[in-house]
């Protein structure tokens, strides 16, 4: 790894690993940040899905159906919008970026982010307004253009990128945290006084705005508009890639809705959905892994022998349970529906396990995005996402008609046969020696050293099991995959645990 002296000021990055001589002591500071950057990350994701969810359980209580279902489509409309946005902000390059000069290089970034907030502004009304059309509910178009007023505010949080490429996540994440916990403390206040959806939208305009109050007052850099020629275009290149990435799967899940609704039917929506609720557990917790890694990796991305060994252990922490989980997911989707969630969602079985296998095997390399965007060239990104699309969608409708769910399910796998072989020859292009086969398995080996067994009870048992069979047949799949996972992995654990501690010691 590139080493450096550990130098924090208001004009560098919390690593700066382009001088100094001490290289053994920048190593240990930049996995030993990074290390506690998952944790804290971790934390603020968990809370945050949980203050969520509480928010929409609470506010349930107080808004009729109706007009739950009318936020609902509010939200569709804006979320896509200002998920497509933020696709398309300048925070991922700001981050990526190594200027002389890191205030003016902020001060670009923030103008661009400007920008592109301002773009988005007509895209908002259009997409609103459109729904309102093709719905026939003309009353979602006052709440989504009172909307608008979320982008200035989401621009002048704009600050929290400076924590984030210095890699001080405990600031980044305090500031962050204010917007969605005064958003829920309003909405549930309102709602409980009877504002219905309104509860909703006022609840995140004061949340987002009040966000912004603290992020700008905790700016380590002056705000202003600040516009160098060539540098939009710069900004362009990187992120029009991730617009298309965005609209990409945006695409897909709105033709599987769209059409699936003839073939599988509503019933059969709704399995989709219950699987892809589950499914997106292990992408949230790995998308962690990943943002958490991305101001590491920008910091070194010259060393290519060092990005190498980041990209692999990281991975490799990554799979030792996303992979069980997957693998657990298809073994247990049966014990699942039986015991927990009903005998209704049955037909949603042959999916749960097909999506378990594709599950696992998708975070192989899972946060290879992070390292092709630390190079500058996002383009790879785009190209398998628009690959993956077109073969889900080519092979996903004549399968929805002809298998139905299953069939559904077989297009996830083609196409995840078709996307895991390009992520291997992207790679390989990467990190000279890699191959994807080879550390697909050893992801893989715990795990399948825990399912043997299982399997094995299971035929002399029979089918057949009973509530306390099944919580026991589980707990011993938990038990086998840990005790396999520390036998075959002892030393990067032990690393990895290092890294926690007061001195980070290498294994």
């Amino acid at each position: 790894m590139a080493g450096a002296d550990v130098k924090q000021s208001a004009d560098s990055p919390i690593l700066d690993m382009t001088r100094g001589d001490d290289r053994r002591e920048g190593i240990e500071d930049l996995r030993h940040h990074t290390a506690r950057g998952m944790i804290i990350n971790t934390a603020y994701q968990v809370g945050l899905v949980g203050l969520s969810a509480l928010k929409g359980l609470v506010v349930a209580a107080f808004l009729t159906r109706a007009d739950y279902g009318l936020w609902g489509l509010v939200g569709l409309a804006l979320w896509t919008t200002l998920g497509l946005k933020d696709q398309f902000g300048a925070g991922e390059r700001y981050v990526q970026q190594s200027d002389e000069n890191q205030e003016e290089a902020f001060q670009r970034a923030f103008t661009v982010e400007v920008i592109f907030a301002a773009a988005t502004a007509p895209a908002v009304v259009a997409i609103v307004v459109g729904f309102a059309l093709l719905t026939g509910h003309m009353a979602i178009i006052a709440p989504g253009l009172t909307l608008l007023l979320l982008l200035p505010s989401t621009v002048l949080q704009f600050p929290t990128a400076a924590f984030y490429r210095r890699m001080d996540y405990r600031r980044q994440r305090t500031v962050q945290a204010i917007d969605p916990v005064i958003g829920t403390v309003v909405t549930v206040v309102l709602a409980s006084l009877g504002a219905g959806y309104w509860s909703f939208v006022v609840g995140l305009i004061t949340g987002s705005w009040a966000g912004a109050i603290v992020a700008l007052r905790a700016s380590p850099y002056r705000l202003a508009l600040r516009y160098h020629r060539g540098t939009l275009g710069q900004y362009v290149r990187f992120s029009a890639p991730l617009l298309v990435t965005g609209l990409a799967v945006l695409a897909t899940f709105q033709v599987i809705f769209l059409i699936g609704s003839v073939p599988l039917g509503l019933a059969g929506l709704g399995a989709f959905t219950l699987v892809g609720n589950l499914v997106q557990f292990t992408d949230q917790a790995d998308t962690i892994v990943t943002e958490t890694l991305y101001p590491a990796v920008c910091a070194v991305r010259d060393r290519i022998e060092l990005l190498a060994e980041i990209f692999v252990k990281s991975n490799r922490l990554s799979l030792m349970w996303a992979v069980p989980f997957g693998v657990g997911m298809t073994l247990f989707a049966s014990d699942l529906v039986h015991f927990v969630l009903g005998r209704q969602w049955s037909p949603a079985v042959p999916l749960l396990q097909i999506m378990g296998i594709v599950t696992a095997v998708n975070h192989v390399g899972y946060n290879w995005s992070a390292f092709v965007k630390a190079q500058g060239n996002t383009w790879p990104i785009a190209l398998t996402a628009l690959i993956g699309s077109v073969v889900l969608i080519a092979f996903g409708i004549p399968l929805m008609y002809s298998n139905h769910l299953v069939g559904l399910g077989y297009a996830f796998a083609i196409a995840e046969l078709v996307l895991i072989v390009a992520r291997g020859i992207i790679l390989a292009r990467l990190f000279a020696g890699f191959r994807i086969v080879r550390h697909l398995f050893r992801g893989f080996a715990p795990t399948l050293i825990a399912t043997g067994p299982i399997l094995l009870l299971r035929a002399l048992t029979g089918h057949e099991r009973s509530l306390p069979s099944a919580i026991a047949t589980f707990a011993l799949y938990v038990a086998l995959t840990c005790a396999a996972t520390v036998a075959l992995e002892r030393t990067l654990l032990r690393e990895a645990i290092g890294y926690l501690q007061r001195r980070p010691q290498i294994a």
